[in-house]
């Protein structure tokens, strides 16, 4: 047959023409083979005028017919690759339209990851738009993640404890509050009804035992006796030696059961590297002063009343103290410098940096420009400070800098301390409690409330004579506060 078909190809003419065809579409439908795609010079891939593609740019074809050397998925790769038409992803969208994830934001420069502390929602929960769900623990803040629509938080994708970055993503939110993974009630029915058995189960192997114990038990007599031969008489047991005392050099250690292992928080980890680095990197030296406190206290109580009235704040003592470090700042401008390599960067402004301790760790929140401001502002600005370090709402940028460190242990009912520096600092100044001692006031022995004030420094940079000076005007300014107004 094959025969008659090529020799009417052959003759030619239209009845060649439709065998031709046929013959074609025979072998189209006999062969088996991998689908290829040709291209021509008019069917191209107009990239360049606006990335349009061309209808009959791509078209099948069979055995028999030109074939491009790419392939169907090479041309996709390269549509992928190199073709300008980018896809635009919206923010916080996945596949699905009814489904945004929820990912960690940017922490700050300084930081590039976090620890997942605690999820604030559930699955199953609804929440807003910036609705906290989850909370990122970083070594100097904690850090919300927002819920980026109003929906149902769908799933957790990371888990408590995890190191996550920014961009990462850790929980899905149902727009529309299907899929949702919460027990449904349907669900709760099949599983009481599937826990039903189970317990008739359990009950029924609990009285099985019972039923075999109620039974008559036979009789010793129809038990067969054991052979005498077979019993061997019981060895005497071999008296155990004495417990040898422990010797006087073996410490005594309690149970591992009284002792508990808690991982430490990355804020409490960072604080111990910094401290520990300040340590190793300072030549840090410690002196000190006593402050009469009497003239300081007799101001705030004369004038707290007209304080709080006017400024609606009340009057503190680490207001006067600030002021009394930019005043001795100025005067020792060495105090507020730092080293650098083999450089001394001397700052002209006064950053004042006050250590405060919350429940998660110490935080140092910074008062900026603090010789521009008086005694109002520097009150107002410390209750801000203090109230966001301690409900944990304090942002970087608030701790980030500072010149100078005060460090306030009296609060605590510290006596005396020696503070450490505050990286990159170059001093810190420690406040302790105060304690009414017997004072020599004009030959005459007088009861007065004292203060023991402390300064570290690098000695590396800071020689003992201006620290004393330092610690010399402090004391100056906090018992005689008018110097403050006349400036001696």
């Amino acid at each position: 047959m094959w025969a008659i078909i090529r020799r009417k190809v052959a003759s030619g003419g239209a009845s060649a023409s439709v065998f031709e065809r046929s013959l074609l579409v025979a072998r189209h439908a006999t062969a088996q083979a991998t689908r290829g795609y040709t291209t021509t010079v008019n069917e191209t891939l107009r990239l360049g005028r606006g990335s349009r593609i061309v209808n009959n740019a791509v078209r099948p074809s069979c055995l028999g017919c030109p074939v491009s050397s790419k392939t169907a998925r090479e041309v996709v790769s390269f549509i992928q690759t190199d073709s300008p038409i980018y896809m635009q992803y919206r923010s916080f969208s996945s596949d699905n339209g009814g489904l945004v994830d929820a990912v960690v934001p940017f922490m700050g420069e300084s930081i590039t990851d976090g620890t997942l502390a605690t999820f604030l929602k559930q699955p199953g929960d609804h929440v807003e738009v910036d609705e906290p769900i989850a909370q990122i623990e970083t070594d100097k803040v904690t850090i919300d993640v927002a819920s980026p629509e109003a929906g149902v938080l769908q799933k957790f994708v990371a888990k408590e404890g995890d190191t996550v970055e920014p961009g990462t993503k850790i929980a899905v939110i149902s727009k529309s509050g299907e899929n949702v993974s919460h027990v449904a009630p349907s669900e709760k029915l099949r599983s009481k009804a599937a826990s039903k058995p189970s317990a008739e189960k359990k009950k029924a192997d609990k009285e099985k035992p019972k039923e075999e114990t109620s039974l008559p038990k036979p009789k010793a007599e129809t038990s067969p006796p054991k052979p005498k031969a077979e019993t061997s008489p019981p060895k005497p047991k071999a008296p155990s030696p004495p417990r040898p005392k422990p010797s006087a050099t073996e410490p005594q250690l309690p149970p591992r059961e009284r002792e508990r292992r808690v991982p430490m928080t990355r804020l409490r980890k960072r604080v111990a590297t910094r401290l520990k680095d300040s340590q190793n990197t300072f030549a840090m030296l410690t002196t000190f002063n006593e402050v009469d406190m009497t003239n300081l206290m007799k101001l705030r109580s004369d004038y707290k009343e007209a304080f709080v009235e006017k400024h609606g704040v009340k009057l503190g003592l680490m207001s006067g103290f600030i002021k009394a470090a930019v005043s001795g700042l100025q005067n020792q401008p060495i105090i507020n410098a730092v080293i650098d390599g083999d450089d001394i960067i001397y700052r002209d402004y006064i950053d004042i940096s006050i250590a405060v301790g919350t429940p998660k760790g110490l935080v140092v929140p910074v008062i900026r420009n603090a010789e521009k401001m008086n005694f109002a502002e520097i009150e107002k600005e410390i209750n801000t400070l203090a109230k966001k370090a301690n409900d944990g709402s304090i942002s970087i940028d608030e701790m980030a800098g500072g010149s100078f460190t005060i460090s306030n242990g009296g609060v605590y009912g510290s006596l005396l301390s020696t503070p450490i520096i505050n990286p990159p600092q170059s001093a810190i100044l420690g406040m302790h409690s105060i304690v009414n001692r017997p004072m020599v006031v004009g030959g005459e022995i007088v009861s007065r409330p004292m203060m023991y004030i402390a300064l570290t420094y690098d000695h590396r940079l800071i020689d003992g004579r201006e620290a004393v000076f330092f610690l010399r005007r402090i004391k100056d300014v906090v018992e005689d506060p008018r110097r403050l107004l006349l400036d001696i």
